[in-house]
């Protein structure tokens, strides 16, 4: 737990002073608080009892002037605790955001989307109301708890005893309640990443839950981790409610007992009237604190969990990291594969890739076939490293990739994976991913190449057209024709399609093609397609099965010499046929 509150205070930073003033403000608070019931009994014994009106009026000013001193410091604590807590949500989005941004793919198969985002957003709010509580009430109890006892002390050691007897049994049942409580609040917020994944999915794929018409049973999964989610929080709160019995007994009988012997100490003459009331008021602050001190442990035993959960987000290591002196600049797009393999998991007899020899020149047209499963997108993401190979090297333009800045590699590299993202905004938005700076004419070129200027000029405001998040105003076909653009924006010295013209009629396709081939000689140019029209024309053509590379060759030497090859081809010439 050390670890945790070590990690997290990094991310107070720039919001210390409002946190360390928030802790001065209530102590004064506190201050002014404990002296009133002070001078409320000397009102009374000296003013009231002995109808002394200018004692009266002297005590009634300085209880006026205590009673706005304190609210005056409560305003500025409330204030400063306040600020403190929402800065430090704020810097702790971002350090955990910040973090996410540098992590690898691995990393983040690590965790579930819906998880990450859980925690961005339940979790640091948990942390953020604790925090609030911790530099305002967590200070202001315990100031008000031991002050109020001393005052008690000094003016009745005897009845103060009362206390001794009573606190042991609160504290008791409250570590109790709080330590069974906490395994709940665990489990809860394990819950919630699941709950979020079921309701992410949902919005997703709500086109495919209404033509499927699955409404009845997405509705069904919801409530059940509802349901699952309502059992561990209402076992959480029947434990929590025990304590508010218990501190209501706690608080009657020390009125009770106050008051039962403080009347025998006035007949006594050993305590006045004004004595016992500014008793009573201690007493009432006393048992305040100790309540709000456990809503207190209440709220650090739910920010607890979720604690944990952030620090294990602040603390992933990123697995691809810059080298001690990178190389900022790839020579050109040639592409080497030296006995290279690949575990998602790192375990050696869980290979996807398997021991892969290739080489690819500067400027070549590579061609990827091969069924589902066999790692061919696997293959091209060790490229631009989204991951490492677990054996082996991978060269670019004749170096390690991992000697590269990762930054310099990538922006080398464009790739346009198999689910196609876009962004909300315009097009032009969306297509300055590739490059910022590009102008009209460069995006106009790229969206010419992309087979994709046909179509936006036809929309009424053309790349001013606004895109959906995910783009799901526009087709299949437009979205990868888009997607190509940007990385055309990139001009790079390596082009990775990964089936990225699935969606496109054969005709644009070979549009594409063609401009690519006219366009873009130096560009190495990697295609991963289902159809062998895509990538005939290929300098090579290699063919994957079960993470392996099963034949490589230009597609007549294919036909020549693989069989798997040439039925896939009479098999696709066949149905284009029919």
């Amino acid at each position: 737990m050390n670890h945790v509150v070590e990690r997290l205070s990094q991310s107070i930073r720039e919001y210390r002073r409002d946190s360390l003033l928030a802790p001065v403000f209530v102590a004064l608070e506190v201050v002014m608080e404990v002296l009133i019931p002070l001078i409320l009994a000397g009102l009374i014994d000296d003013g009231i009892t002995g109808g002394n009106m200018p004692i009266i009026l002297k005590l009634g000013l300085v209880l006026l002037l205590f009673a706005i001193m304190s609210l005056v410091f409560g305003v500025l604590a409330g204030k400063y605790a306040a600020s403190a807590s929402a800065g430090f949500a704020k810097n702790l989005r971002h350090d955990i955001f910040h973090n996410i941004q540098d992590f690898s793919f691995a990393n983040i198969d690590k965790y579930s989307t819906a998880s990450l985002i859980t925690r961005m957003t339940t979790d640091v709010t948990n942390v953020q109301n604790a925090y609030q509580m911790i530099i305002r009430i967590a200070i202001r109890c315990p100031l008000m708890l031991v002050f109020s006892f001393l005052m008690v002390v000094g003016i009745n050691a005897e009845l103060s005893l009362i206390f001794l007897i009573l606190l042991p049994v609160l504290g008791i049942g409250m570590y109790l309640i709080i330590t069974k409580a906490h395994p709940l609040f665990e489990l809860v917020f394990k819950t919630y990443d699941h709950l979020n994944k079921v309701v992410r999915e949902n919005l997703r794929g709500v086109r495919v839950v209404k033509s499927y018409v699955r409404e009845d049973y997405e509705t069904r999964k919801f409530r059940d981790v509802s349901t699952t989610i309502y059992g561990y929080f209402s076992s959480a709160e029947k434990l929590l409610a025990f304590f508010s019995p218990l501190m209501q007994a706690v608080i009657y009988a020390s009125i009770l007992l106050i008051s039962w012997f403080g009347a025998q100490f006035i007949v006594l003459g050993n305590l006045t009237t004004g004595e016992l009331v500014s008793l009573i008021a201690y007493a009432m602050q006393i048992l305040m604190s100790i309540m709000m001190l456990a809503m207190v442990f209440v709220m650090i035993t739910m920010a607890r969990a979720s604690a944990k959960r952030i620090t294990e987000v602040l603390d992933e290591e990123v697995d691809l990291v810059n080298p001690a002196s990178p190389i900022y600049e790839v020579a050109d797009g040639s592409v080497i594969f030296d006995h290279a393999s690949f575990s998602y998991t790192k375990d050696a007899e869980r290979l996807a890739l398997k021991d892969i020899s290739l080489t690819i020149a500067s400027g070549e047209t590579v061609g990827i076939l091969g069924g589902t499963g066999s790692s061919k997108s696997t293959l091209v993401q060790l490229i631009p490293r989204l991951y490492d190979a677990t054996d082996g090297r991978v060269l670019v333009g004749g170096r390690d990739v991992r000697e590269y800045d990762l930054a310099a590699l990538r922006d080398a590299v464009a790739m346009v994976l198999q689910k196609n993202i876009l962004f909300a905004g315009t097009i032009r938005d969306n297509l300055r991913w590739g490059n910022p700076n590009a102008t009209e004419e460069e995006i106009i070129h790229a969206c010419k190449l992309s087979q994709a200027e046909e179509f936006i000029s036809a929309l009424p405001e053309t790349y001013d057209t606004h895109v959906e998040q995910g783009g799901s105003n526009i087709s299949g076909g437009q979205k990868q024709r888009l997607c190509i653009a940007r990385a055309l924006l990139k001009k790079p010295k390596i082009l990775i399609l990964d089936d990225s013209t699935s969606a496109v009629d054969t005709k644009t396709d070979s549009l594409i093609r063609v401009a690519f081939k006219t366009e873009l000689p130096e560009t190495t140019k990697i295609i991963i397609a289902q159809r062998i029209s895509s990538i005939q024309d290929a300098d090579k053509i290699l063919v994957m099965d079960n993470g392996r590379i099963t034949a490589e060759g230009t597609h007549a030497e294919l036909l020549e010499k693989d069989p798997v090859y040439r039925e896939m081809y009479h098999s696709q010439m066949k149905g284009g046929e029919e």
